[in-house]
């Protein structure tokens, strides 16, 4: 296939381990047709030799030993060929997910994504498989018995010819309404295994909430619906499938009438007729496990149609594995560093009521520190989500180092930028390979310097390997406050002059917080610093807040100053303190905790 190219070594092993496995499994009926021969002519006293039987035997085994030999080097082939794919199809599919936009994973669940990956993989590897260990050599068997046939009669050839025609065209009134009930099917295991994945991931939460009958409940419901799918596929699948054995056994009902009758009116030898039913049944194996690879084939079919709906999905523009190598960004010193020049968003790229943000002005100088505040789904994140350029804006220009995010290679923009989130991120591994991640290669004294500023060390040092522990998945060996003081390490290390922080000690007791922070303060000296704030300590101590309601900046000044206006941040501190649970609900509306 087009996608895998460079595996024609194989393919041309496998065409002619089929031809030379074919051609040894003909011989067999020529040499068992004349063996017969033989023995007819010494039961009879007609002549013969019993040592040419013995011979024959030799022969037999001799064949039989080279069809072993070559179908087993054939498989081989064709086992290296299907790993060899899989790798290649699932290294193209890993490459295209991480060229996609942000607004796909938005839309997708994480486990529904890695089940579609092994299903369609799999059907097509093992529809490949198949075809080069059994049924391309079946093929080319068929083509040879074909035209042997004809040299005896072509009555027979004929018959045999009608028999494929006639199962492709019974099989393709089965095919489409086939499909239909298997894409339904696979529908509910994508939802079944994102779920699955989803509930895996988060199993704290699951058992905290005593939820597990729920979600094993829902789990299997999606699995009941396959069942009540597969009832009626499989019972239309079979129901057609007697209809197409039924018309294959009418046709060979006449192949062998023709064998028998030629036979006995003398048109060929004994040995000749059983030469002619062997090379029948070498004819009608295929047939018999037709469906078998029909089954197999759609399969694929389906499973290639998600596989390339996901290829061709649109790639997010100037990709960090897909862009043009270009000169090296001639950022400007000047200020503003970051720029929002008349910009609107929508994720639906509506306009509008559609949009998250509108009209959006604002110049953030070198070294200030900039806090965010709005209500819950107010567009805080979406902001500093647009300056990473994880989605385009629908409207206006945003500028970096003064270059247009639209025009600038993503690589060399988020090089610029340093992200502390809420959650920690961690990958599983070690410490080490975590901190590592904005920059590669990193020395141990380097990472000692890192982590101490961001006050890890201390933790670190006590862990029985060091930075080399592992740390498990999302780092769940670890405390809240330690794996945040890895975030901001990690930070730390890649040293960017631009940070976004998604506060970072908002779910932090009080003695982790404060870790955190001193981190914080080391991470945010000297860079200009993006806050989507949640307390209000942190937001007092920023140069400047900008408030944003309904998607549109609101009010932008100094804490001083915005604290005389009577807008959000006013509002924010006449409820800091206050008891009443509507005061708090308000306070919670603005994901602000006091």
């Amino acid at each position: 296939m087009a996608t895998a190219k460079e595996l024609w070594p194989l393919y041309l092993g496998i065409v002619l381990g089929a031809l030379m496995v074919s051609a040894t499994a003909l011989m067999t009926p020529f040499v068992i047709g004349r063996a017969t021969d033989t023995v007819v002519a010494i039961a009879s006293g007609d002549g013969g030799d019993w040592r040419d039987l013995i011979w024959f035997a030799v022969v037999l085994l001799v064949i039989a030993l080279a069809n072993s030999l070559l179908t087993n080097i054939a498989g081989y082939f064709g086992d290296q060929m299907s790993v060899r794919l899989r790798a290649i199809l699932s290294g193209r599919y890993f490459h295209k997910l991480l060229r996609l936009p942000q607004r796909y994973y938005d839309n997708e669940l994480t486990g529904k994504i890695v089940s579609r990956l092994n299903r369609s993989i799999t059907s097509i590897t093992d529809f490949l498989q198949t075809f080069a260990n059994s049924f391309f050599p079946t093929v080319i068997t068929l083509l040879a018995v074909l035209v042997i046939t004809a040299f005896y009669s072509p009555w027979l050839s004929l018959l045999l010819i009608i028999i494929y025609p006639t199962f492709v065209w019974l099989t393709a009134l089965t095919s489409r309404k086939w499909q239909v009930w298997e894409k339904q099917k696979n529908d509910h295991y994508d939802i079944a295994g994102g779920r699955f994945a989803e509930v895996i991931g988060q199993m704290r939460v699951v058992k905290s909430f005593v939820a597990e009958k729920r979600e094993l409940t829902g789990f299997n419901d999606h699995y009941d619906e396959t069942l009540t799918l597969t009832k009626y596929q499989s019972a239309f699948w079979h129901r057609m499938d007697f209809w197409r054995r039924g018309a294959l056994d009418i046709v060979f009902f006449g192949v062998y009438a023709i064998i028998f009758l030629q036979a006995a009116r003398g048109d060929y030898s004994v040995g000749d007729m059983v030469l002619l039913i062997q090379l029948t049944a070498m004819a009608r194996q295929p047939v018999t496990s037709m469906s078998y690879w029909v089954d197999l084939t759609q399969r694929a079919v389906v499973g290639s149609q998600e596989y390339f709906k996901v290829m061709g999905e649109v790639d997010e523009p100037n990709n960090a594995l897909e862009a043009e190598p270009t000169a090296e960004i001639r950022w400007t010193d000047e200020d503003p560093v970051i720029a929002f020049d008349d910009v609107d968003f929508s994720y639906d790229d509506d306009q509008g009521d559609g949009l998250v943000l509108q009209d959006i002005d604002l110049k953030i100088n070198r070294g200030e520190r900039v806090a965010f505040v709005g209500e819950s789904g107010g567009g805080k994140t979406t902001l500093v989500n647009l300056i990473m350029k994880l989605y385009p804006a629908t409207n206006g220009e945003i500028r970096v180092h003064g270059q247009s995010v639209r025009e600038v290679p993503t690589v060399a923009l988020r090089k610029e930028i340093g992200v502390v989130f809420q959650d920690s991120n961690l990958f599983s591994g070690t410490i080490r390979e975590n901190m590592e991640y904005g920059r590669p290669g990193a020395t141990d004294e380097e990472l000692t310097v890192a982590a101490t500023r961001a006050n890890a060390m201390s933790f670190i040092a006590k862990l029985p390997n060091g930075f080399d522990t592992e740390i498990g998945e999302r780092g769940i060996k670890l405390s809240g406050g330690q794996k945040q003081r890895l975030s901001v390490a990690r930070a730390l290390l890649k040293d960017a002059p631009i940070l976004i922080l998604d506060e970072a000690t908002s779910s932090l007791d009080t003695k982790a917080e404060r870790a955190v922070q001193a981190g914080l303060e080391e991470l945010m000296e000297g860079r200009t610093t993006l806050i989507i704030a949640h307390r209000l300590s942190t937001i007092a101590s920023v140069d400047r807040i900008v408030t944003l309601r309904d998607g549109r900046i609101d009010e932008v000044g100094s804490p001083a100053e915005l604290a005389r206006t009577g807008g959000i941040y006013a509002e924010l501190l006449a409820l800091q303190g206050s008891e009443s649970k509507a005061d708090k609900a308000r306070l919670r509306a603005y994901d602000i905790t006091s």
